[in-house]
């Protein structure tokens, strides 16, 4: 690694900003930094667009601070179909919190990447958390089967929805309520907020397993229900059956860039298009 590298990696630790930035940026191109391994404290917030998920985190900010914690935010925001890069809609957001100087937060685009969660967060998340940052969230863009993803990279997982009960059903399809560690319906001031919640609890109550998730109702706009939230993810411990598909969706995601940024994949696509070749010889030549 050369000097200024390691310089850089210097002047983020000691809370130089931009060079955090940099740094972010520079993984987010391939580099490659030698940064010491640490255990950062990583949530992962997933659920279906419009559920008030970026309003939710902005409050859980507010908290966080107050109790003297430092945030950092990694929201996967969609990719502008133009310039392939993030269209920060979480980020604006959030834009309150993100004026302390104890909040960091970056927006990442999917590029289009399969469960929408790229394989460099992991270098990330451990550079942010060797530069102090004590609580790390990582924000998805939500829906789809291909949420799961979210345990190859956060620890604790936390599932938001609305009042409406029919995102929650697709949720259970996925499996993501299964792997959540606790569920929160936001907007709780809504009508059916209620109902909502105690349906889940019924679903769990109905399961063949024995699950003792936790169900939380909070209104992000009015601020109930944040300190209780953040009490209990607090005492949240990290569930280490999920080890094993931890390291699984790690080597998918990995997998699956390394697939799409091989550099011969359009003249592939191109020769399967024409009937060249089959799949079977395309998985040869990749």
């Amino acid at each position: 690694m050369d000097l200024i590298t390691k310089q850089s990696i210097g002047l983020a630790k000691d809370g130089n900003r931009r060079e955090l930035a940099r740094l972010l940026s520079s993984i987010e191109s391939g580099a490659k930094l030698e940064i010491e391994s640490s255990t950062p404290w990583v949530l992962g917030v997933t659920g279906p667009p419009g559920v008030g998920k970026s309003t939710l985190i902005g409050a859980m900010i507010e908290e966080w601070i107050d109790r003297g914690e430092r945030v950092a935010v990694l929201a996967v925001d969609p990719s502008s179909p133009r310039s392939g890069g993030a269209l920060l809609a979480d980020r604006m957001r959030m834009s309150s919190a993100d004026s302390s100087g104890s909040v960091f937060v970056r927006s990442l685009a999917t590029r289009n990447h399969p469960g929408g969660l790229v394989p460099f967060l992991d270098p990330m998340i451990n550079l942010l958390g060797s530069c102090g940052w004590s609580r790390i969230i990582i924000e998805t863009v939500g829906g789809g089967q291909s949420e799961i993803r979210i345990v190859a990279f956060a620890d604790r997982v936390m599932l938001v929805d609305g009042p409406d009960r029919g995102d929650i059903i697709q949720a259970e399809k996925a499996g993501i309520l299964e792997l959540a560690d606790l569920v929160v319906i936001n907007k709780s001031d809504l009508p059916n907020a209620l109902n909502a919640s105690n349906s889940i609890k019924n679903s769990f109550n109905y399961s063949d397993k024995d699950d003792e998730k936790l169900v939380l109702m909070t209104s992000a706009l009015n601020n109930d229900g944040i300190s209780e939230l953040i009490n209990h993810i607090e005492e949240l411990e990290v569930d280490n059956k999920r080890n094993s598909l931890r390291f699984k969706e790690r080597l998918l995601s990995a997998w699956d860039y390394l697939l799409l940024s091989n550099p011969s994949l359009s003249e592939i696509l191109l020769d399967l298009e024409s009937g060249k070749i089959n799949l079977d010889e395309a998985l040869k030549r990749l």
